[in-house]
């Protein structure tokens, strides 16, 4: 009989559950808001739920899963099972159990990994990383993420490589989430750029954005909202994708001046949303920053979808493919 596992992406906006089979085929999923209060008890219940909705839609039970993989923002602990430390997550600052929490919650085990990682680990195996052996994955969301494979192998460094979203691109610039200053996450992450949008429209700036959040439904510039923003040229959205735009193709570039890999993947919720175009332009914006310019990396879309989170979420249950899974210890 064929094995069933379930996969979490949790992120700054969504919860992605998905049901994959033995050869990581979705037979189910379920997205869910992220819990904009509380704190990481509620935000396990809200990940549970979604996993039972998924499940159910798979015609199984969570409690019959071979195992449950989550991709989690914040500083994961894979031995210890506890996640601290994601900023981009309601009062989640202290280490939380959220592998006996959750795995009390739906009757199986469960393994954690960093969102981010996880994400490249499906994009490298399953996706727009099948061709290469060594990448660097991008995802664009609430934050700016990274993952990264080296010789066939993600490279996790003592627990926090691929941060790409906390070099800095601007000395003493702008402050990002993490308290830093100077960050790619503080001209490229989504939660830093609704604060900077916020603030040019408190000192008098005109901006569309917050009234399609609201006329949408939304209590957070979603990355649909900046989409419907630029397509209506809303001009402060235009200058802060373009601000965007421009960290990115800097930082990235200065990580592959480092790593030297075959190829970047774009992925995350912007990246995902504004697609081919937009990594288009972060192609070009990096190319005058490479120093081996005349063969610079390939830049591809991911493959997967708004559901590469959570696959690569399912590939840590699966006995099988173990080395490929991510433990950010």
């Amino acid at each position: 009989m064929a094995s069933l596992r379930g996969g979490i992406d949790l992120g700054g906006t969504k919860i992605q559950a998905v049901v994959v089979d033995d050869d990581n085929s979705v037979l189910g999923q379920a997205r869910h808001p992220t819990p904009t209060s509380g704190g990481p008890a509620d935000v396990t219940r809200a990940m549970a739920g979604a996993l039972h909705e998924a499940a159910t839609a798979a015609d199984v039970e969570t409690r019959a899963l071979e195992g449950v993989g989550v991709g989690s923002p914040g500083e994961v602990d894979g031995r210890l099972g506890t996640v601290g430390n994601a900023r981009n997550l309601p009062d989640w600052i202290e280490p939380f159990p959220l592998v006996k929490t959750l795995s009390e919650l739906i009757g199986t085990s469960v393994a954690i990994g960093n969102d981010v990682q996880v994400a490249t680990d499906a994009e490298f195996h399953l996706g727009s990383g099948r061709p290469y052996r060594s990448l660097l994955g991008v995802f664009w969301g609430t934050g700016v993420g990274g993952g990264i494979y080296l010789d066939g192998r993600p490279w996790l460094g003592r627990g926090a490589a691929g941060e790409i979203g906390h070099m800095v691109v601007h000395i003493d610039g702008a402050q990002c989430p993490c308290g830093r200053r100077g960050c790619m996450e503080a001209y490229a992450g989504r939660l830093a750029m609704e604060g900077r949008a916020r603030r040019r429209l408190r000192r008098g700036n005109n901006t569309d954005l917050f009234e399609l959040m609201e006329k949408h439904g939304r209590t957070r510039l979603t990355s649909g909202i900046w989409a419907r923003a630029l397509d209506h040229g809303d001009e402060m959205a235009i200058e802060l994708i373009d601000e965007a735009i421009e960290a990115l193709g800097a930082g990235v570039a200065s990580a592959v001046n480092l790593l030297d890999v075959e190829a970047v993947v774009i992925g995350g919720g912007l990246g995902l949303r504004l697609g081919e175009p937009y990594a288009a332009r972060i192609r070009r914006a990096m190319q005058p920053h490479i120093f081996a310019d005349t063969r610079p990396p390939a830049v591809e879309l991911a493959a997967l979808g708004d559901l590469g989170g959570a696959i690569g979420a399912a590939l840590l249950a699966d006995s099988r493919t173990t080395s490929s899974a991510v433990d950010s210890a």
